[in-house]
């Protein structure tokens, strides 16, 4: 199982290699058009490839993704409901 610190640190990796700089947890990616949807969708990849879990697109939506904040969150909620 993982923490929220081993989660906010690989979402702040992550979103940091896909824009190039540092983001505050709680700076607005999408509504701020710093990412779109296809760059959410390399996002999830990444956070499975350096969480090595799965992450499971169904059931969520591009606001998910907005802040560090709400990516930790969605990760947290989805790893506690995998099997």
């Amino acid at each position: 199982m993982y923490d929220e610190a081993q989660i906010r640190e690989a979402a702040r990796a992550v979103v940091c290699k896909l824009l190039g700089h540092p983001v505050g947890d709680d700076e607005a990616l999408i509504s701020a058009g710093l990412i779109d949807s296809l760059a959410i969708l390399r996002m999830i990849v990444q956070l499975e490839n350096q969480l090595g879990a799965s992450i499971p697109t169904g059931s969520l939506q591009p606001d998910d993704f907005d802040t560090i904040e709400l990516i930790v969150e969605t990760v947290k909620r989805v790893i506690a409901s995998s099997p």
